[in-house]
């Protein structure tokens, strides 16, 4: 299947390895950082760093809310914008392409190892940060966010399932680099620009004047995982995120579609 050769193409790439192990290595850093000094107090720092402490989940949790906001999204751009635009900068799209009905079933190969990234990004941060705060931090019943407590097992899911939500949660923008890639044959300014939406959101969805745009901005329910550390969870936050994802794949895979059917075969 043509996905699966796609998949070993891409997973086997020297800087999709690279990226996926500095994932890896900052929950890492994280935790030993905060073993030494003792983390932030108060609700200080990034979301769960305050309770890293208390437990190795918050610490697989904190993790993820690092790199949520640059990493994750700068990886995924990465990938994404080479998606396309590598294989034309190297001369290999003509020949990917030149087979009847070829464009489509490359665009959607491209499009399921991309979402498969995406999943494997954020399972490399948080199957890190379980196994440094294990390492570090005490391991047995977790004290959810709403003072309820739960078994380690029950965390450890919710730590797997929120890094579930945070993979499908980079689709959109993972439909965004892959249309911006079928543009151009310059991959590192397919990444720039996707890179530069991911900003244009982050900003415009701290500006208040503007929002009744922040529903609809790509960045505005990234940080809904945290909802799984309560209990019960709060799943509205979480399906809203999703929903919003299923729109931006719809429309940008759409005009993917459309350009890479319509795209000289030359190019």
């Amino acid at each position: 299947m043509m996905w699966l050769v796609e998949a070993r193409t891409t997973f086997g790439r020297a800087r999709v390895r690279a990226l996926l192990a500095f994932l890896a290595f900052v929950p890492v850093l994280l935790a030993f950082v905060v073993w030494r000094s003792g983390g932030p107090t108060g609700g200080n720092g990034p979301a769960f760093l305050d309770r890293a402490v208390q437990n190795a989940v918050f610490a697989a949790l904190a993790g993820l809310s690092v790199t949520m906001n640059v990493f994750i999204p700068l990886s995924v751009s990465i990938v994404a914008g080479d998606a396309v635009a590598g294989e034309a900068s190297l001369g290999t799209l003509r020949y990917l392409i030149a087979r009847p009905a070829g464009r489509s079933r490359l665009l959607l190969a491209k499009g399921i190892v991309l979402a498969l990234f995406c999943v494997a990004a954020a399972l490399a941060v948080v199957v890190a940060g379980l196994v440094s705060g294990t390492v570090f931090f005490p391991h047995g019943q977790v004290v959810t966010l709403s003072g309820t407590t739960v078994s380690f097992l029950d965390g450890i899911a919710r730590s797997l399932a929120a890094a579930l939500v945070v993979g499908v949660s980079m689709w959109g923008l993972a439909a965004i680099g892959l249309f911006i890639s079928t543009l151009t044959d310059v991959p590192i300014a397919a990444m720039a620009f996707t890179v530069g939406i991911v900003i244009a959101s982050a900003i415009l969805d701290g500006v208040s004047q503007v929002d009744f745009l922040h529903p609809w901005l790509l960045t505005n329910y990234w940080l809904a995982f945290t909802n799984l550390a309560r209990d019960p969870v709060r799943w509205h936050p979480i399906w809203q995120d999703l929903l919003l994802q299923l729109g931006y794949i719809a429309v940008f895979a759409s005009a993917a579609w459309a350009r890479m059917t319509t795209r000289d075969v030359q190019a």
